[in-house]
């Protein structure tokens, strides 16, 4: 009994709290995608034919992940199949189960093609009219999978655990042009619709689902590097050209630090400012916010971030989101080496500062119990989305550096990176799997890694046990100048602390920080002014909630607006005014947090 007892937690242990699938039993190597995007019914509708694999003996049955599909038909190897849909759950979907015809044996190797159509209200899509883009001609459509949204555009196994290749070929009104996480493999005419054209893609490196991405809009490009475009609207594509031009320096400086970019193309997309992330590291295709784009490179670094990611999150990749470290904690240290490389070691100890203080944030605002706050977390029955924060990405890193400087400082442990790359090059991971290539690594220095605390690192709330050491040069410039304002040491627009209202409009006097656009900036300003109660800031943070849907920008502000006793109901009334043209996910999250849940 007791072995049968280890097997299941074992199993249990493997399994993705996130998923209905089981690639244990059966796994997914490759998708051809045909569809159609019809902006009329707000939906995509075609096939998608899974190539899959049986991973035990006599398999009858396959359990795809999907959350508001409609499924019409399914096939296996050309015979018709039975499908039936399980119960919903409230943010994972409802499960699809399959059952073959014939039972496959262990190894073999079976073709499953659904026809599939996605609902208007999908979480992974945005459906925009012409009136919403910059242009305000022609209507627009992006997707967004991460963390588990890939199931609400068709069916899948919609887990990190599972990696695929995939081959897509997309009909689109023929005056838009259509991209995706993929290289583009030619375009031609629509033989079933004069009006349409149909684009193909093939992404021959296996990434798990989450890496799935489609746009659709009135997009041009500009060549900014040897393997970069960049695409967006036409209002904005010059503008981006010059924002994005470092891009080819960052990705041989990555190169150099990470190992060879094994992707081909490394293009970017500017999105429309609903587009809920900073960026999102597609394969092939980035995509970023328009609110990068403040007109001096200032916010590259989060160009430099994904680039990152083409390493560590998509070559390398979380077996479960409940190791989001892995991806986010590496990438951000990969990012801060590249600005360190590229602005001295100097610059890189003040990101990194940045960074700790930005844990704090997170921290103070989501509880110090809060066991979201782990750097490892427990996602059974909790939404993905609900967990997301800072934590992973901060905490991660900081982890990262502390490693760095016990083991022999920045050149040794990139040799440790680097290598941590080729090791687990295509595969999902956890943790442990990292821990033990850790101290295999580091063999002649295990008794130094003995004395990490890795359970408290790994499974306690809260900041971690030990803060790294940071070159404060560029820092103590702020601090001095933020105590000339206040007798705090902080740093200088810590939004974590108010200030006399007159202090901020003297701020004001002196700076005109009303006038600046660099999103950042602009952001922590405002978070100053509605904390430190100045009337005059509401219409103004209100105004960059709403412009833009970026949630590291938009959630606090309204959560600031809310809690002043003069801005609350006004906070509330410009949500709801605005939500149905937010991002799916962004309406629901900013909606928990003003007591709005529908």
């Amino acid at each position: 009994i007791p072995e049968v007892l280890t097997l299941r937690t074992k199993i249990s242990a493997m399994a993705d709290p996130s998923s209905f699938a089981s690639p244990a039993c059966c796994l997914t190597r490759h998708l051809h995608l045909r569809c159609r995007a019809d902006f009329g019914a707000r939906a995509l509708r075609g096939t998608a034919a899974l190539t899959v694999r049986a991973e035990r003996e006599a398999l009858r049955c396959l359990v795809l992940d999907t959350r508001d599909v409609q499924v019409f038909k399914v096939t296996v190897n050309g015979q018709d199949a039975q499908f039936a849909f399980g119960e919903k759950h409230s943010f994972k979907g409802t499960p699809l189960e399959i059952t073959f015809p014939n039972e496959l044996r262990r190894g073999q190797e079976a073709i499953v093609e659904i026809s599939f159509e996605s609902s208007p209200q999908s979480s992974a899509l945005q459906w925009f009219t012409p009136e919403q883009t910059s242009g305000k001609k022609h209507p627009f459509l992006f997707s967004q999978c991460q963390a588990i949204h890939c199931r609400a555009i068709f069916p899948c196994q919609d887990t990190p655990a599972v990696k695929l290749t995939y081959y897509a070929e997309i009909s689109v009104p023929k005056e838009l042009v259509a991209l995706m996480s993929a290289n583009r493999d030619g375009e031609a005419p629509d033989p079933e619709d004069s009006t349409h054209k149909i684009y193909r893609f093939s992404q021959n490196v296996p990434v798990p689902c989450y890496l799935f991405a489609l746009v659709v809009g009135a997009l041009e490009s500009r060549k900014i590097g040897p393997r970069t475009l960049v695409w967006a609207e036409k209002e904005l594509v010059d503008k981006s050209a010059y924002e994005f031009s470092e891009a080819e320096a960052m990705l041989k400086t990555a190169e150099d630090l990470a190992g060879p970019y094994v992707w081909g193309q490394y293009d970017l997309l500017v999105l429309p400012p609903s587009f809920p992330y900073g960026g999102m590291e597609n394969p092939c295709l980035t995509f970023v916010t328009p609110t990068l784009l403040a007109g001096d490179r200032s916010l590259s670094n989060v160009i430099a971030h994904e680039i990152s990611h083409s390493w560590t999150g998509n070559l390398v990749t979380n077996k479960t989101w409940e190791h989001f470290w892995l991806n986010e904690g590496h990438t951000v240290y990969l990012e801060r080496r590249i600005g360190g490389r590229l602005f001295g070691e100097q610059f890189r100890h003040f990101q990194a500062l940045g960074g700790w203080r930005e844990l704090q944030n997170t921290i103070n605002t989501l509880g110090d119990k809060n066991p979201v706050t782990n750097l490892i977390i427990n996602l059974d029955e909790v939404d993905p989305d609900v967990a997301y924060s800072s934590v992973p990405y901060e905490k991660g890193f900081a982890l990262l550096f502390y490693l760095e400087q016990l083991l022999g400082g920045p050149d040794v442990f990139i040799g440790f990176l680097k290598a941590y790359v080729q090791k687990f090059a295509y595969k999902s991971i956890v943790t442990e799997d990292w821990k033990k290539f850790l101290y295999s690594y580091f063999k002649d220095k295990v008794d130094i890694l003995d004395k990490v605390d890795w359970n408290a690192w790994f499974h306690a709330p809260g900041m971690p046990p030990v803060k790294p050491t940071y070159d404060m040069t560029l820092s103590n410039a702020c601090v001095a100048l933020s105590q000339r304002w206040v007798q705090v040491t902080s740093i200088f627009l810590n939004y974590s602390a108010p200030l006399p209202l007159s202090h901020v409009k003297r701020m004001q006097e002196v700076y005109d920080f009303n006038a600046i656009n660099n999103s950042e900036i602009r952001f922590r300003w405002l978070r100053l002014c509605i904390r430190s109660k100045w009337e005059a800031a509401i219409p103004l943070a209100l105004k960059m909630a709403t412009d833009q849907g970026r949630m590291k920008f938009t959630r606090p502000l309204f959560r600031d607006l809310y809690s002043f006793d003069k801005s609350r109901d006004l906070a509330v009334k410009t949500f709801l005014e605005h939500r149905a043209s937010m991002h799916p996910v962004t309406s629901m999250l900013v909606g928990k947090d003003l007591k709005q849940d529908q």
